[in-house]
């Protein structure tokens, strides 16, 4: 049948040959770079932790779908299930809800950008844990990064004066990327480890959802889902472009212009989301604002540029 032929080529990549480099790179940066305001809808009508579960378990349940229509092994021991789950735990489960929680505080673009901290704290973890060496250049990139982001998160300190929303907002993203962190190393162990990745992907956010189902039960959170257009349409977005189709634009690309170049669409998307946030969230960016922009962009620059 016609459809099964294209969830085939789908599921092995053979759809995504077809595009040019830029279409692929593009469908990275406007999908991850809308998906922080995204967000945003998902947040009211439900808890943090309802919305984060129900965008993982589609998600994951569709990478699955996917993996077993490309013949990946989908069997796996307990100890190989343990590292899925500690990977989706942090990765797909608790640091998204300390993204979302932040999101109810300041605006989507810059816990974007706050978020871009990730590589350094990655770096840092890799280096402590592993012995993994980076250059002189990745640790000046991740101080400029930082610096950057102190300086985009001041301006809403002042504006939030005497209350206690931008305080938390940052602290919330902070603990995204540091949760965010822990899955990342407990990923690369797994490919060094030669787990297949689709099947790592899929079964992680499997679990990622379970965790956040089990925190969002002990807090007496309903599951009762909105009759709004907008959650829906969020909660897909989120979940299919979102969380599988860029993965797939992202690994055919690196497959064609190798790992470094690909790297860049963590310094484009962030700048989009703060883009975003000027137009639909009423961000009013002053001189620290941009300077930050400015020095978060150098410092990725420098940490994603091929070591």
């Amino acid at each position: 049948m016609a459809w099964q032929t294209l969830a085939r080529d789908i599921a092995s990549r053979r759809t995504m040959h077809r595009f040019k480099s830029w279409q692929l790179f593009a469908a990275c940066v406007l999908t991850w770079g809308t998906t922080w305001y995204a967000i945003t809808f998902q947040l009211g009508p439900t808890p943090p932790e309802v919305g984060v579960a129900l965008r993982f378990a589609l998600a994951g349940s569709v990478v699955l779908g996917l993996a077993a229509w490309r013949g990946d092994r989908l069997r796996f021991d307990l100890r190989e299930h343990g590292l899925f789950a500690l990977q989706g735990a942090f990765m797909y489960g608790v640091s998204y809800v300390c993204v979302y929680h932040a999101e109810r505080h300041i605006v989507s673009g810059i816990v974007a950008v706050g978020y871009s901290a990730s590589p350094l704290v990655t770096g840092l973890g890799a280096r402590v844990l592993f012995g993994t060496r980076a250059r002189p250049r990745f640790w000046l990139g991740g101080v400029l990064g930082l610096c950057g982001v102190a300086l985009i998160f001041w301006p809403e300190f002042g504006r939030s004066a005497g209350r206690e929303g931008a305080a938390l907002g940052a602290l919330f993203t902070a603990g995204s990327v540091l949760l965010s962190a822990v899955g990342s190393l407990t990923a690369s162990r797994n490919r060094a480890n030669g787990l297949p990745f689709w099947p790592a992907l899929g079964y992680g956010m499997l679990y990622g959802a379970g965790i956040t189902v089990v925190i969002a039960l002990a807090q007496g959170f309903s599951f009762a889902v909105p009759p709004l257009f907008s959650w829906w349409a969020s909660l897909f977005y989120l979940a299919l472009a979102g969380s599988v189709l860029t993965f797939a634009c992202f690994l055919t690309l690196q497959e064609r212009i190798g790992p470094g170049p690909t790297a860049s669409i963590g310094v484009m998307t962030p700048l989009l989301a703060l883009v975003i946030s000027v137009a639909f969230e009423g961000l009013r960016p002053d001189v620290l604002t941009v300077a930050g922009a400015a020095l978060a962009v150098t410092g990725n620059v420098l940490m994603l540029k091929r070591l």
